[in-house]
């Protein structure tokens, strides 16, 4: 059979890279990328979809015999935090629309991203189990914990089959930063390429799990790759890449860029962060599906830069 991809939210931050990997995976003819607005960059078979309207994504669905979806349509951290009912409506209603119309019409897959935002204060902090009790502090963890239970409703009622990470921050060179608690780790590398000084809104200390991108498209493609019965979590998958604080990968920058300047002013992402492990235990998606990451801090550093570097030289 034939697989033909429908990807919500394909113009964020990991939407983007994802689409332009499952278009040379699967033929830029069996993807059909969706987002509120058009994104620049996206070729392919693109439509305008707002996830919350039923019947618009219905049909898209059916008019294209669709057999996956990931779904990444949803408002992050930090932009979330600011109109918490606001995200909680968006972030459910797209995510029950998907699953029912999926159930309804025989999709075979779903992907719906989680978060390290499903862990609150409670967790321990350091190598956070798959298996730990979830009291997310934040509106987005929220929606992330009640999606990971109704991916599991749908999996156990209906057999649908839906599959998720709960990705760290994600750190990419192919888009500007998205409104997560994370997104300094993308900013930052920006700001040292114009010889800029920058301005971190989290302390210098703050250690938290991230993922490079290159890692989390790969995680999130094996994980759909991988055969159905070595699938054991129907909630959500931990992964990790590295653990790191602002301080360490500033001082990483500077081994390239050695006048580059960092001040802190932590603001409202702080109390988030602070919220979140420091580190993830992904053992049981290497169990399961083989998962190991390729990049550690120096070495998507060095990715960040000369990649950053090529787009700067692209576009001036």
């Amino acid at each position: 059979m034939q697989e033909k991809i429908l990807i919500t939210g394909a113009g964020g931050q990991l939407g983007s890279v994802l689409t332009l990997n499952l278009q040379e995976k699967f033929g830029i003819n069996h993807v059909i990328a969706t987002d509120l607005y058009p994104s620049v960059g996206l070729g392919g078979h693109f439509e305008i979809l707002d996830a919350t309207d039923f019947q618009k994504l219905e049909s898209i669905i059916v008019k294209n015999s669709i057999t996956q979806i990931y779904h990444l349509a949803a408002v992050l951290s930090a932009s979330g935090e600011k109109t918490p009912v606001k995200t909680w409506d968006l972030n459910m209603k797209t995510l029950i629309n998907v699953l029912e119309v999926s159930r309804i019409h025989g999709v075979q897959k779903v992907f719906f991203p989680s978060s390290i935002a499903v862990f609150g204060n409670n967790a321990s902090k350091d190598h956070t189990s798959q298996d730990q009790f979830l009291l997310p502090s934040t509106i987005y963890g929220i929606s992330k914990a009640t999606g990971e239970n109704w991916a599991h409703y749908y999996y156990n009622k209906y057999g649908l089959d839906v599959r998720s990470l709960r990705y760290p921050g994600v750190i990419g060179y192919e888009s500007i930063p998205g409104g997560g608690t994370t997104d300094y780790a993308v900013d930052i590398f920006h700001k040292a390429i114009h010889n800029q000084p920058f301005e971190c809104f989290l302390s210098a200390s703050t250690q938290l799990p991230m993922i490079y991108m290159e890692d989390a498209i790969r995680a999130t493609i094996e994980l759909m790759d991988a055969p159905k019965q070595n699938i054991t979590i129907r909630s959500s998958y931990n992964i990790s890449g590295m653990s790191f604080s602002p301080n360490q990968l500033f001082l990483m920058i500077r081994k390239t860029y050695p006048k580059f300047t960092i001040t802190y002013k932590p603001d409202f992402r702080q109390q988030i962060a602070d919220t979140w492990p420091h580190s993830i235990d992904d053992s049981k998606a290497s169990k399961d599906w083989g998962w190991i990451p390729k990049y550690d801090l120096e070495s998507m550093t060095e990715s960040m830069i000369k990649n950053l570097k090529l787009k700067h030289q692209h576009y001036t």
